[in-house]
C-alpha cells in the first residue's frame, strides 16, 4: 500500500483543432445608408463631375432634390425618411444588425422558397434566433405540404437549439426518411447524446455508416461514445478505421496518441504527436502531450522545451493543466519544491483544479503539515466528488492519526468511486482487522467487569 496517492494527470487533449481564423474586415456595414439633412437617402458614392453641374451646385445634392422647376418641389418632412421603401429591415444606426428579424413578415417570406431558405439559415446561424427560425420553417413547411425534407431539417435544428429535444428527434427522423443526409444523421445522434441515450446514438451512427460508407464523421462519433463509456478497445478500432479513410484526421491521430500514452507506450504515442506537429498543428495541448511523452520515454532533454512552448501558447482555460503536469514531472524527478510551486500556480490560475489541491495535500503530509493536508484533501473532494484519490488520502491520514471510524467512512466512499483501487482495498482490510480487534477487546472488558 502506497503512502500517498497523487491525482492522475489530465487526459491529453483529444481535440487538437486549430483555433479559428475568423477576423474582422473593418468594412462599413452595408446596411447603413447615408442620408441628406432632409432625410432622403443617397447612394453613398461620389461620382466625378456631378457636384459641379449647372443648376445643382447650390446646396449640392440637397439643392438638386429641392429644385426650382415648377411642379417638382417637394415639401421637406420634419422627421425625414431614414430608409428606402422595401428596406424596412435595414437599420440606419451604426453597430445595428443588418436585418431586423422582428420587423419581418415571415409568413410572406415563407411563400418564396428560394429567399426563405437563405433567410432561415441567416436567422438560425448568424442571428442565432432559433425561435424565429422555427416560426419561418413552420410557415414554409405548411406551404410545402409537409413534404419538404429541407424544412424538416431546419425545424429540427431550431428545436435542438431551443432544447426541445423530442420535437427535434421527430423532425430529424422525418427528414432522414424523406432524404437521408449526413448532417441530419449527425444531428439526430447529437439529440440522443444530449438525452443520455448512447445506445440509440450508436445505432444512428451505424446506420449512417451503412448509408454513407467512408464518412469519417460517423466513425468519429461512435468512437467518442465508446471513449465516454470507457470502452477503449472499441474506440481505438474505430479510430484506426478513420485513419484508413483519412490519414490526416487530427482527432483520430490525437486519440491514438492518447491511447498509447495511457497503455504505457509513450514512445509510440510520440510518433502520433510528432505527426501532428509535422501537419502544422501548434497549440498548448499538443506541446503539453509531447512534454509528457518525452518525460516518460526518458527523453529528458526535450521535456522542458515542450512545456515551455506549451506555457507560451496557454490561456486561462488550459494554463492550470500545464502547470499541473509540470508539477507531476517535478515529483517524478524528486524536485518537491518545484512541484509545490507548480501546484500553487495551477490553483491560482484555476481555483477549481481538484487534482492540484490533492497533490498539494500529499506534499503537505510529507512536510509534516497534517492539518493543511487534511484541508487540501477536503477541498479536492468538494471540487471533484467522483475522484477517489482525495478520499483515499484523507482515509490514510485518519488511519495514521488513530481515527479508525473516520478512516473507514472515507475509504468506503473512495471504493464507491473506484471499486478496484488496490490501495483502498488494502486499507479497508487493515481497518476491518483493527475494528474487529477493538470490538473483541471491548467485549472482553465487559465480561471481566
Amino acid at each position: 500500500m502506497d503512502e500517498h496517492a497523487t491525482a492522475a494527470m489530465p487526459r491529453p487533449g483529444t481535440s487538437l483543432r486549430r483555433p479559428g481564423t475568423r477576423t474582422q474586415t473593418g468594412m462599413p456595414n452595408q446596411g447603413i445608408r447615408p442620408t441628406t439633412s432632409s432625410g432622403r437617402p443617397t447612394t453613398g458614392f461620389l461620382r466625378p463631375g456631378t457636384s459641379t453641374r449647372p443648376m445643382t451646385n447650390k446646396g449640392g445634392v440637397e439643392g438638386a432634390f429641392r429644385g426650382n422647376r415648377p411642379g417638382t418641389t417637394r415639401p421637406v418632412t420634419t422627421s425625414g425618411r431614414m430608409v428606402r421603401l422595401g428596406t424596412a429591415s435595414m437599420l440606419a444606426e451604426p453597430g445595428g444588425p443588418f436585418i431586423n428579424v422582428d420587423k419581418l413578415d415571415l409568413r410572406k417570406y415563407a411563400k418564396r422558397p428560394a429567399l426563405a431558405r437563405v433567410l432561415c439559415d441567416y436567422i438560425l446561424h448568424h442571428d442565432r434566433n432559433p425561435k424565429k427560425a422555427v416560426e419561418l420553417a413552420s410557415f414554409a413547411t405548411v406551404d410545402a405540404g409537409f413534404d419538404d425534407w429541407w424544412w424538416k431539417h431546419r425545424l429540427g435544428k431550431g428545436y435542438y437549439q431551443l432544447g426541445l429535444l423530442r420535437d427535434a428527434e421527430k423532425q430529424f427522423k422525418s427528414s432522414i426518411a424523406d432524404m437521408p443526409t449526413i448532417d441530419a444523421t449527425l444531428q439526430l445522434a447529437n439529440v440522443y447524446i444530449r438525452l443520455d441515450q448512447p445506445a440509440s446514438a450508436m445505432r444512428v451512427y451505424r446506420a449512417g455508416q451503412t448509408q454513407f460508407p467512408g464518412e469519417t464523421s460517423m466513425l468519429l462519433g461512435e468512437a467518442r461514445i465508446h471513449d465516454a463509456l470507457n470502452d477503449m478497445a472499441a474506440g481505438v478500432a474505430l479510430y484506426k478505421n478513420v485513419l484508413q479513410w483519412d490519414a490526416t484526421n487530427v482527432e483520430a491521430i490525437a486519440c491514438m496518441g492518447a491511447h498509447h500514452f495511457y497503455t504505457d507506450q509513450p514512445e509510440i504515442a510520440l510518433r502520433f504527436y510528432r505527426r501532428l506537429l509535422m501537419m502544422g498543428v501548434n497549440n498548448t495541448e499538443l506541446w503539453n502531450n509531447l512534454g509528457l511523452c518525452c518525460f516518460y520515454a526518458s527523453q529528458y532533454d526535450m521535456t522542458l522545451h515542450c512545456f515551455q512552448r506549451a506555457l507560451q501558447l496557454a490561456d486561462d482555460d488550459n494554463m492550470a493543466d500545464v502547470w499541473f503536469n509540470v508539477g507531476q514531472v517535478a515529483i517524478g524527478i524528486g524536485d518537491l519544491n518545484l512541484a509545490e510551486q507548480a501546484f500553487k500556480i495551477a490553483v491560482s490560475v484555476d481555483a477549481n483544479h481538484s487534482e492540484s489541491f490533492n497533490n498539494m495535500g500529499v506534499l503537505d503530509l510529507r512536510a509534516g503539515k497534517v492539518d493543511q493536508a487534511i484541508a487540501n484533501f477536503q477541498t479536492a473532494h468538494e471540487l471533484l466528488e467522483f475522484a477517489h484519490e482525495p478520499l483515499y488520502n484523507a482515509a490514510l491520514t485518519a488511519f495514521k492519526l488513530g481515527q479508525f471510524q473516520k478512516a473507514f467512512e472515507k475509504v468506503e466512499k473512495a471504493l464507491e468511486n473506484f471499486p478496484e483501487h488496490e490501495d483502498s482495498l488494502e486499507l479497508r482490510r487493515q481497518l476491518v482487522q483493527y475494528l474487529l480487534l477493538a470490538l473483541a477487546y471491548h467485549d472482553m472488558r465487559e465480561q471481566l467487569v
